[in-house]
Formats: C-alpha cells, sequence, structure tokens
C-alpha cells in the first residue's frame, strides 16, 4: 500500500513537471495568423521571428530619403543627426505599455529574456504608424499568444508619438527600436 501511494505521488509530481515544462511554440514556421479584424504575418529566417501586422508597409523597407535616395554616410557612421526631438516621456511609457500586455503568469515565463520591439513613426506626424517584434523560435516569447503582441501594437499606435526634426521629416519613415525585458 505504501508502495502504491509513493508510485502514485511520484506519478503526480512527474507529470506536473511535465505540464510545466510543455509549452506551445506558436512561431515555429512561416505562415499568417488570421484573426478577428486584423491580420499577421510570421517570417522565420534561422530560427528568428519577425512578426508583424500584415498591413505593415516597411518591415522590409530601407530607410532612405523620401525621395527614394539612400541615407548618407551621417546616419551611419556614429554622427548626432537627430530624426526626432529630444524629451523625456515616451521611453517610460513605451516600457509599460509593453509590460502592461502580459499576464503575471507570462510575465514569468519570459523573466530574464529580451524581445525586440520596434517602431516605424511617421516623418510627417511622428505617429507610430507600424510596430513589429522580433525573437527566437524556441525561446520563450514564442510561447506569447498573438493577442499579446496585438495588444502592445494597438497601444504603441494609439499613445506614442514624437516630433519629427527636419532631418526626420525629410525620411521615408524614423525608426525607433528596442531590447525589452518585461518587468
Amino acid at each position: 500500500m505504501k508502495i502504491e501511494k509513493l508510485l502514485l505521488f511520484i506519478f503526480c509530481v512527474l507529470s506536473s513537471f511535465i505540464d510545466i515544462t510543455a509549452q506551445t511554440y506558436y512561431y515555429n514556421d512561416t505562415k499568417t495568423f488570421y484573426e478577428s479584424g486584423y491580420t499577421y504575418q510570421c517570417d522565420v529566417t534561422n530560427g528568428a521571428v519577425t512578426l508583424y501586422n500584415k498591413d505593415n508597409q516597411y518591415t522590409y523597407i530601407k530607410q532612405t530619403y523620401k525621395n527614394g535616395s539612400p541615407l548618407g554616410p551621417e546616419y551611419w557612421n556614429g554622427s548626432k543627426v537627430y530624426l526626432l526631438e529630444n524629451e523625456t516621456w515616451t521611453k517610460p511609457l513605451c516600457h509599460s505599455i509593453v509590460n502592461n500586455a502580459f499576464s503575471s503568469t507570462e510575465k514569468s515565463r519570459v523573466k530574464g529574456e529580451k524581445l525586440l520591439i520596434t517602431m516605424y513613426v511617421n516623418p510627417d506626424n511622428g505617429i507610430v504608424s507600424e510596430v513589429n517584434f522580433w525573437f527566437s523560435t524556441n525561446r520563450p516569447f514564442a510561447t506569447i499568444p498573438l493577442s499579446v503582441y496585438r495588444s502592445i501594437e494597438i497601444n504603441l499606435q494609439d499613445q506614442i508619438w514624437f516630433t519629427p526634426t527636419t532631418q526626420g521629416r525629410n525620411l521615408n519613415y524614423i525608426m525607433r527600436f528596442w531590447m525589452h525585458e518585461v518587468k
């Protein structure tokens, strides 16, 4: 009788451990997600996911001047070309938006991991027009449902805006990105 109880206890512990460690990875392959009112594209290359709204225009478009000519070396050689006016409120709000999109269970699952978030800013009005995400296929951010990424996108678009500088207004878009660790 004691052996049976011990075996049952061991079985319960092992099966709960398996349930805890087994996660659904939503983004293993390149595919399109058709959701209610929106469509997302998941592109997988060499184990990396680029996840974005299918309506995005700039995800794979090179940043150029509005006339289509390439950016000069002043943009790439570490010089100080400011595309957006200096301000202090957007960064903490962006972080708060991302942090608040995750449930406590999801937060614990992605703890210590980094998510690359890219915002594409309209150079004419400073509004965030597009957002995309980058993460690995076999890491915890790949277990997060699409609805969380959609929530981040919508809230960044609704709550964040910038003031483009003269240099910024000359570009086809202004890119802002950061590696985020969910808190």
